[in-house]
């Protein structure tokens, strides 16, 4: 496993992040305590949870977190670990409604604090942005919490380059602690606009990638394997048609097909799954990233770490980009 310090941080986790959004919610415990032993073994230190992963279930907020947190406690390895949980997200019945407000920030984090079983978060992610709320009041709030000893740093999630670098400037400018890091839907391949119906998710574009290279801003890559788009072509023998619908409507397009067919030339040349290469384009980058590794199976998880051990240099990153 490598590891890279997050910019602005004390932080130095490792370069592939453990998605815990199955972690109890779509696997017992006892498989989410295996996945988080083998990421743990294999030299992970990064998980990434949120509040409200397990809301949709009768009984099910905060399932991802108190699994997480159940096994700290019993691994009794909570100083070796980077946890990284979101918090204001909306109400799923109300997702236009932002929830940015001191009392809503406060009254998740101390949720996620007691679900976690910890005394502090090292890095405390916004879910969602609310565009009508000041940048200026969500940061002293956040500045608030720091200062509590609630969390050590934050991040946004899912907000615009605008808004993100409206923050930053007004970070700078009076002497606050800034956003350490933004998470974005972003992976090698390209989704159809026109698929994502959740508006209120961000994906990585020209903009914000521009934006993250000359910042240096940290960006922490969920969906980060477009759902095994690349390793499940694969599979299928590059047939779409095999795909699932759902898949299809999402990734299936003339550019991620090209990409696949490049990610499968440099598979066969140094020898690595087109997954893990998928993943080791977005380590390639010119600024920092981070990708959650959503697995359910231990399979997954496996291929999905060898990515760390990659390394394409920026010819390499160049031809799976843009097939130079």
């Amino acid at each position: 496993m490598k590891y890279r310090n997050i910019p602005t941080t004390s932080l130095n986790p490792s370069v592939i992040c453990l998605g815990g959004g199955p972690l109890g919610v779509d696997l017992s415990k006892e498989t989410s305590f295996a996945l988080l032993d083998r990421f743990y073994a294999g030299g992970g230190n990064f998980i990434d949870t949120a509040l409200v992963y397990g809301e949709w279930l009768p009984d099910g907020k905060g399932l991802s977190e108190k699994t997480i947190g159940n096994w700290l406690k019993a691994r009794s390895n909570r100083s070796e670990i980077i946890i990284g949980t979101k918090g204001a997200h909306p109400r799923l019945s109300t997702m236009q409604v932002g929830r940015l407000s001191e009392p809503e920030i406060s009254a998740d984090l101390d949720e996620s604090l007691q679900n976690l079983q910890t005394g502090y978060i090292d890095l405390y992610w916004l879910h969602r942005d609310d565009p009508s709320r000041p940048v200026a009041e969500i940061l002293t709030i956040l500045n608030e919490q720091v200062r509590a000893g609630k969390i050590r740093y934050f991040g946004c999630s899912n907000w615009s380059e605008s808004r993100i670098r409206e923050a930053q400037e007004y970070a700078a400018a009076h002497g606050l602690q800034p956003f350490a890091g933004d998470q974005v839907m972003y992976s090698f391949a390209t989704p159809n606009p026109a698929a994502i119906t959740d508006q209120t998710l961000v994906t990585m574009n020209a903009g914000l990638k521009t934006y993250h290279q000359s910042s240096g801003l940290a960006a922490m890559a969920y969906n980060s394997q477009a759902r095994g788009f690349f390793a499940k072509i694969d599979l299928a023998g590059g047939a779409v048609e095999n795909l699932a619908p759902s898949l299809r409507k999402t990734y299936a397009n003339p550019e991620n097909l090209q990409k696949y067919a490049r990610l499968k030339h440099l598979s066969a040349t140094l020898g690595w799954p087109v997954s893990a290469l998928s993943l080791a384009y977005l380590l390639a980058q010119p600024f920092p990233v981070y990708p959650i590794s959503g697995s359910t199976t231990l399979a997954q998880l496996q291929d999905n770490l060898q990515a760390a051990n990659i390394g394409l240099d920026s010819s390499q990153a160049a031809f799976l980009e843009r097939g130079e």
